[in-house]
Protein backbone atom coordinates (compact mmCIF):
# COMPACT_ATOMS: atom_id res chain seq x y z
CA UNK A 1 0.00 0.00 0.00
CA UNK A 2 0.84 3.28 -0.88
CA UNK A 3 2.75 5.63 2.15
CA UNK A 4 0.58 8.31 2.94
CA UNK A 5 2.39 11.69 1.23
CA UNK A 6 2.56 13.66 4.46
CA UNK A 7 4.37 10.54 6.46
CA UNK A 8 6.98 10.08 3.47
CA UNK A 9 10.56 10.84 3.36
CA UNK A 10 10.49 11.57 -0.22
CA UNK A 11 8.46 14.60 -0.15
CA UNK A 12 9.32 16.50 3.19
CA UNK A 13 11.75 18.68 1.56
CA UNK A 14 8.75 19.54 -0.98
CA UNK A 15 6.36 20.54 1.89
CA UNK A 16 8.73 22.13 4.33
CA UNK A 17 9.93 24.65 1.11
CA UNK A 18 6.24 25.01 0.28
CA UNK A 19 5.14 25.86 3.68
CA UNK A 20 7.62 28.40 3.57
CA UNK A 21 6.93 29.55 -0.32
CA UNK A 22 3.77 28.27 -1.14
CA UNK A 23 1.15 30.47 -2.67
CA UNK A 24 0.41 32.70 -5.42
CA UNK A 25 2.21 35.78 -3.77
CA UNK A 26 5.22 34.51 -1.34
CA UNK A 27 7.45 33.45 -4.47
CA UNK A 28 6.80 36.88 -6.48
CA UNK A 29 7.66 39.07 -3.55
CA UNK A 30 11.09 37.15 -2.67
CA UNK A 31 12.38 37.01 -6.39
CA UNK A 32 11.36 40.55 -6.70
CA UNK A 33 13.56 41.49 -3.38
CA UNK A 34 16.00 38.77 -4.58
CA UNK A 35 16.79 41.01 -7.61
CA UNK A 36 15.31 44.28 -7.34
CA UNK A 37 16.94 44.77 -3.61
CA UNK A 38 15.66 46.64 -1.26
CA UNK A 39 11.70 47.73 -1.61
CA UNK A 40 9.51 49.61 -0.08
CA UNK A 41 5.60 48.66 0.99
CA UNK A 42 4.27 51.35 -1.70
CA UNK A 43 7.21 49.61 -4.06
CA UNK A 44 5.84 46.22 -3.93
CA UNK A 45 2.57 46.60 -4.03
CA UNK A 46 3.06 48.53 -7.04
CA UNK A 47 5.09 46.08 -8.97
CA UNK A 48 2.61 43.27 -8.16
CA UNK A 49 -0.38 45.28 -8.96
CA UNK A 50 -2.67 42.03 -8.71
CA UNK A 51 -2.13 42.36 -4.92
CA UNK A 52 -4.10 43.27 -2.43
CA UNK A 53 -2.82 45.66 0.31
CA UNK A 54 -4.19 43.53 2.90
CA UNK A 55 -2.55 39.73 1.45
CA UNK A 56 1.11 41.47 1.12
CA UNK A 57 0.81 42.72 4.49
CA UNK A 58 0.17 39.14 5.42
CA UNK A 59 2.54 37.90 2.99
CA UNK A 60 5.38 39.85 4.33
CA UNK A 61 4.36 38.68 7.62
CA UNK A 62 4.92 35.37 6.85
CA UNK A 63 7.55 35.69 5.06
CA UNK A 64 9.43 37.88 8.00
CA UNK A 65 8.20 35.21 10.41
CA UNK A 66 10.05 32.27 8.75
CA UNK A 67 13.20 34.09 8.52
CA UNK A 68 13.19 35.19 4.77
CA UNK A 69 12.72 38.91 4.65
CA UNK A 70 13.78 41.46 6.79
CA UNK A 71 11.70 44.56 7.99
CA UNK A 72 13.30 47.30 8.84
CA UNK A 73 11.67 50.40 10.44
CA UNK A 74 12.79 54.07 10.28
CA UNK A 75 12.45 56.43 12.92
CA UNK A 76 11.36 59.06 11.78
CA UNK A 77 8.02 61.05 10.64
CA UNK A 78 6.24 59.74 8.47
CA UNK A 79 7.46 56.09 9.16
CA UNK A 80 9.69 54.66 6.86
CA UNK A 81 9.55 50.82 6.26
CA UNK A 82 11.49 48.81 3.94
CA UNK A 83 12.15 44.89 3.46
CA UNK A 84 14.42 42.87 2.23
CA UNK A 85 15.66 39.56 1.21
CA UNK A 86 17.43 38.17 4.72
CA UNK A 87 20.77 35.97 4.51
CA UNK A 88 18.35 32.49 4.59
CA UNK A 89 16.08 34.17 1.90
CA UNK A 90 19.12 34.16 -0.28
CA UNK A 91 19.43 30.56 -0.33
CA UNK A 92 16.24 30.38 -2.14
CA UNK A 93 17.82 32.26 -5.05
CA UNK A 94 18.53 29.36 -7.13
CA UNK A 95 15.17 27.50 -6.59
CA UNK A 96 13.54 31.11 -7.38
CA UNK A 97 15.60 31.51 -11.09
CA UNK A 98 15.00 27.76 -11.98
CA UNK A 99 10.76 28.71 -11.08
CA UNK A 100 11.65 31.56 -13.64
CA UNK A 101 13.61 29.87 -16.33
CA UNK A 102 10.98 26.82 -15.94
CA UNK A 103 7.83 29.13 -16.29
CA UNK A 104 9.26 30.93 -19.81
CA UNK A 105 10.38 27.11 -20.95
CA UNK A 106 6.35 26.18 -19.69
CA UNK A 107 5.37 29.61 -21.77
CA UNK A 108 6.98 28.42 -24.91
CA UNK A 109 5.67 24.65 -24.79
CA UNK A 110 2.23 25.64 -24.43
CA UNK A 111 2.69 28.35 -27.24
CA UNK A 112 4.31 25.41 -29.69
CA UNK A 113 1.56 22.87 -28.64
CA UNK A 114 -1.52 25.53 -29.53
CA UNK A 115 0.41 25.84 -32.84
CA UNK A 116 0.27 22.62 -33.52
CA UNK A 117 -3.28 22.12 -32.96
CA UNK A 118 -4.62 24.77 -35.17
CA UNK A 119 -6.57 23.81 -37.76
CA UNK A 120 -4.05 23.97 -41.06
CA UNK A 121 -5.48 25.31 -44.01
Amino acid sequence: MAEDINNSYLTNGVIATLQVIGGKWKPIILYILLTEGTKRFGELRRMIPAITQGMLTSQLRELERDGMVVRRVYQEIPPKVEYFISEHGQTLSTVLNDMCGWGFYHIEQKKNKEKQDQPSH
